[in-house]
C-alpha cells in the first residue's frame, strides 16, 4: 500500500514552518521527508511560501493542513500579527491540492500530542497511573494559546478556543497590583498579557515602575540589545537578578492558576500539556513544588486536580505533526 504524502504547515507571525510527511497507511505512522522554515514577513501570502517550498511540484501531495494563529472560520483565517489572510480555497487552486484545511495553531498542537514519544515530555505531576479522559493544552509563547481534546470513547477530537484572551484573575495582593498597573496601560487585561513571552516583559515592567525592586544596571543594559524575556529567564535561573527572579515567580504562579482553571473547564483527567516556547525554558522553575501547589489549589476539587498528569511539551514540531495527522484524517473521512 503506497504512502500518502501530506503537506503540513505551522504558520506564525515571525516564522512559518512547512514540511512534507509520508503516512504509511498500514503502520499509520508519520515520516518526515523534508521541512523548511521561512520568515513570514518576507512573503505576501501563505500561498507564496507554500509554492516556494514545493518548488517544481514533483511530489504528488494528497492532502494539506496549516495551523494558523487566531480563529478559523469557514476555512479562512486572519493570522495574528500578519497582514495577509489565509484562505483554503485559494490554496487549493494555487497549489493544485484537492484537500486543503486550516486549523487554529493550538488545535494543530493538540492533534500533535498523540504523535509524540514519552521522551518529548517532561512530567511536572504524575497524576493517576493510566489516566484517561479529556486532555487540554495551554501554550505560552509569543501569546497564550489554549485547546482541548475531547475523548469520545474511541479517539481524541480537538476543539480550539481563544481562552488566552479571557480576563486575568489575580489571586494575591501583588497580582492585584499587577492587574491595576496593566489596566492603566491596556484597559482590558487578558491572561495573555501576563502568561506569555510579552507577559514576562509586562511583569518585569510592573516591578520596575512600582519600585518593588531596584533595577540592576547591567541587566537594563543587556535588555537594550537582547530579547527582554530571554534576559529575564537567564538572570532568574542563575539567581543574579532579584527582580528577574520575582518576575518568573509571578509568571509561574499565574501559569499554574490558568492551567488549572482550563483543566477544570475541560475536565482534563487524561492530562494537561504545557506547550509553547516559554515553559520549555522554565523547566527548572515549573518542577518546583510551588507550581504544583498553585495548579492543584482548587478548594474542594484539589483531589481531582492532583489526579491529572501535567507535562511540558519539549518537541517544537508538535504543531507540524498535528497538522499532518489532521490532513490524513480529512483524507480518510473524504
Amino acid at each position: 500500500m503506497a504512502a500518502k504524502l501530506l503537506l503540513a504547515g505551522d504558520v506564525g507571525g515571525t516564522k512559518t514552518n512547512l514540511a512534507i510527511f509520508a503516512m504509511d497507511e498500514k503502520t499509520r505512522r508519520l515520516e518526515l521527508l523534508r521541512n523548511k522554515r521561512y520568515v513570514s514577513a518576507e512573503f505576501d501570502s501563505l500561498n507564496a511560501i507554500a509554492l516556494r517550498f514545493l518548488g517544481k511540484g514533483d511530489e504528488k501531495i494528497h492532502s494539506a493542513c496549516f495551523g494558523v494563529p487566531g480563529p478559523v472560520r469557514n476555512n479562512r483565517a486572519q493570522p495574528t500579527n500578519l497582514k495577509w489572510e489565509v484562505d483554503a480555497l485559494t490554496l487549493r487552486a494555487d497549489l493544485g491540492i484537492a484537500s486543503v484545511h486550516l486549523l487554529n495553531d493550538l488545535a494543530a498542537n493538540a492533534y500533535g500530542i498523540t504523535e509524540l514519544a514519552e521522551t518529548d515530555f517532561v512530567t511536572l505531576q504524575d497524576g493517576l497511573k493510566n489516566a484517561s479522559g479529556n486532555r487540554c493544552v495551554v501554550s505560552p509563547g509569543t501569546g497564550l494559546g489554549e485547546a482541548g481534546l475531547f475523548w469520545d470513547g474511541h479517539k481524541y477530537r480537538v476543539w480550539a478556543c481563544e481562552g488566552g484572551h479571557a480576563d486575568f484573575a489575580p489571586r494575591s495582593e501583588i497580582e492585584n497590583e499587577l492587574l491595576a498597573y496593566l489596566q492603566t496601560r491596556f484597559g482590558h487585561v487578558s491572561n495573555e498579557r501576563i502568561i506569555s513571552g510579552q507577559g514576562l516583559t509586562n511583569i518585569y515592567a510592573f516591578l520596575r515602575d512600582t519600585a518593588k525592586f531596584p533595577q540592576l544596571p547591567e541587566v537594563a543594559e543587556e535588555m537594550k540589545t537582547t530579547d527582554i524575556a530571554k534576559v529575564i529567564t537567564k538572570h532568574a535561573e542563575d539567581g543574579s537578578c532579584p527582580m528577574c527572579m520575582q518576575t518568573v515567580e509571578i509568571f509561574a504562579h499565574c501559569l499554574a492558576m490558568e492551567a488549572g482553571n482550563f483543566a477544570l473547564r475541560a475536565m482534563a483527567t487524561g492530562g494537561v500539556y504545557l506547550g509553547g516556547g516559554v515553559p520549555a525554558k522554565l523547566i527548572w522553575k515549573l518542577k518546583a513544588p510551588a507550581f504544583r501547589e498553585a495548579f492543584n489549589a482548587k478548594g474542594r476539587l484539589e483531589p481531582l486536580m492532583e489526579s491529572m498528569p501535567v507535562k511540558v511539551i519539549l518537541n517544537d514540531q508538535a504543531a507540524l505533526l498535528g497538522a499532518a495527522r489532521y490532513a490524513f484524517d480529512m483524507l480518510e473521512e473524504a
